[in-house]
């Protein structure tokens, strides 16, 4: 039996392609090639990530564009394209598109696999489809199970890579050798924060009310990181270790980047502090530096288990110089070597020693610190 050229492509080069999107868009393409009459299509797959239970892809017969749905409401992803705007679209007149092509039965969708959460495919036609033409699309779900579980199984695993590592992180892990000593000397702008007091907050308190206050400081402090192009590296007790990498941009940018992440995450922490005083409980200070320089970057760990982190003595300065907040009795600190290269004003604090540190560093605050 001579296979279509959608049977073809799915059983040969589907499993190869980049994600999602790009299988959605291709089997999209190859079905009109075989006759089919597409309008739109999309593609479900369940993740492990955080904030998100599903994925849905949208694509679009007419120029083939491809947008991802999160946040959609349940139900597959027939329902998903009720809420969600396609091409620009506004999501109520996307809402009435899909909902006229539901009444009059031009949709048609497809569960891959026996199980529960199983990815579905749904396409929209022009026109209610033939029995021929839903015995095809039925056929193109089958064969599309092989590849589809592989990249099921490739996000599943980027998504945890994600969630535990960071996203540059995740993306190198996967892209190297799991092997010691794999790793690259990058130069970036670090930030290292944590909480003040934290040992007498958990020998007063349970541990639900020691983890809620760890969860919404980190909300804070890696929502900041987040927003500015920063990268959570480490989650060490109650702090927290973070990179701005120089490379894909200028050495100020980074720096400038770290500045104001460092900034917003106090201003975040200024209103949590305020929430918490309304239900009677403590505030939570913290205390966060700031450095410019150079790191190894990679695995390090035993032969058979490792850890992917950032090591090197801009790691141990700027942890040391975490410890001086609360000496100098400032929120944040800054570096010599980042403070030269950033625009935004900051006020010396003079010349002081760090532990285990060899050269006596320049430090500097943001004002109204």
């Amino acid at each position: 039996m001579q296979l279509s050229s959608t049977l073809a492509w799915l059983v040969d080069l589907a499993a190869e392609t980049a994600g999602a999107d790009r299988l959605l868009a291709g089997l999209g393409a190859h079905l009109v090639a075989d006759g089919l009459p597409l309008a739109g299509g999309a593609l479900t797959l369940d993740v492990p990530h955080p904030l998100i239970a599903r994925r849905t892809w949208l694509w679009r017969a007419t120029n083939g564009e491809v947008i991802e749905a999160l946040g959609f409401a349940p139900g597959g992803p027939a329902a998903a394209l009720l809420t969600t705007p396609a091409n620009k679209t506004s999501a109520n007149d996307a809402g009435r598109q899909w909902l006229v092509g539901i009444a009059d039965g031009k949709v048609h969708e497809d569960m891959i696999g026996p199980k529960q959460n199983a990815p579905s495919l749904a396409w929209i036609g022009p026109r209610p489809f033939t029995p021929r033409e839903i015995d095809q699309l039925r056929q193109a779900a089958r064969f599309a199970t092989a590849p589809l579980a592989v990249l099921a199984t490739r996000a599943t695993l980027t998504a945890a890579l994600e969630a535990y590592l960071g996203r540059r992180s995740a993306a190198r892990v996967m892209a190297a050798p799991l092997r010691r000593s794999v790793g690259e000397t990058i130069q970036a702008a670090l930030l290292y924060a944590d909480l003040r007091g934290f040992t007498a907050l958990s020998e007063a308190n349970p541990p639900a009310v020691v983890i809620a206050a760890l969860d919404a400081w980190f909300d804070r402090i890696a929502g900041a990181i987040h927003a500015f192009g920063g990268e959570v590296l480490k989650f060490i007790g109650d702090g927290i270790l973070a990179i701005f990498p120089v490379a894909g941009r200028t050495t100020r940018d980074a720096c400038e980047a770290a500045l104001r992440a460092a900034s917003a995450a106090r201003a975040g922490m200024a209103h949590l502090d305020s929430e918490r005083s309304r239900q009677g409980l403590p505030p939570l200070p913290f205390g966060a530096a700031l450095h410019l320089g150079e790191m190894l970057w990679g695995n390090i760990g035993a032969a058979d288990r490792l850890d992917f982190t950032a090591i090197g003595s801009a790691v141990n300065l700027v942890s040391r110089l975490e410890g001086l907040c609360k000496p100098l009795g400032k929120t944040i600190l800054v570096s010599g070597a980042l403070a030269a290269e950033v625009e935004t004003p900051l006020i010396p604090l003079g010349t002081h020693e760090l532990r285990g540190i060899v050269d006596a560093c320049a430090v500097f605050t943001v004002p109204d610190n």
